[in-house]
Order: C-alpha cells, then structure tokens, then sequence
C-alpha cells in the first residue's frame, strides 16, 4: 500500500520534530507517530492546520500519486 500523506518527510523538510507538531495540536505523540508511519491518517481538519502551522499548501502533505491513483479510480 502507497503512503498516503508526507508528513514524516515535510517535518523533516521543515526541521521540526513530531513532538513539537503533538505539542501544537494539543494531541498524544503516539497519534502523530501513527500518521508519519501512515498507520491512520489526520481528518481533513487537522490535515488543514497542519498546512498552516507548518506554512504549506494542504496539497504538500499529501502523496501525489495517490491523489492520481485515487482520480482515476
């Protein structure tokens, strides 16, 4: 299975650590570790202030060719 969001990458990118996006969004680590390994996935919302909080597009956190595949279904 393809890796639906960025985010282990973007934070990377970014320099900041899964801890401090956590801390930002008042959440448990684990739930954030969870995302950056793609076992679950952020709803829309939080996909949304993840965008902000790390000044991107909503559209860098997710994997294109999975926006593609998706598309074509």
């Amino acid at each position: 299975m393809e890796d639906i969001n960025r985010l282990k990458v973007v934070l990377v990118e970014k320099k900041k650590t899964s801890k401090w996006l956590s801390e930002q969004l008042g959440i448990a680590p684990s739930t954030v570790s969870k995302w950056c390994t793609n076992t679950t996935q952020p709803d829309i919302e939080t996909l949304i202030r993840i965008a902000q909080l790390l000044d991107l597009e909503i559209t860098d956190l997710v994997n294109k060719k999975c926006i593609s595949n998706i598309s074509k279904g």
